[in-house]
């Protein structure tokens, strides 16, 4: 059985937008931390709330564009 980690695609998403944690931040009412956290996929549960919320903030219509696959291939950004 495959075990698929899921990844979200944050660190992409502020990249292509030109955002940086703090603004973001200031968007979603999320602390810089937890945006790290997120962009780090360090978090092992991701309230719906905040995943609502950064899908708002760069008017996302599909999920797909947050959360996707662990693509083995990739490395993290730290």
């Amino acid at each position: 059985m495959n075990n698929h980690e899921i990844e979200l695609k944050l660190y992409t998403l502020l990249i292509e937008n030109k955002m940086t944690y703090q603004e973001l931040a200031d968007i979603t009412g999320l602390s810089t931390r937890t945006i790290s956290t997120l962009v780090n996929n360090k978090m092992e549960r991701i309230p719906k709330a905040a995943l609502s919320k950064i899908a708002a903030a760069f008017e996302l219509e599909d999920i797909r564009d947050l959360i996707d696959f662990k693509n083995e291939n990739k490395k993290d950004h730290q």
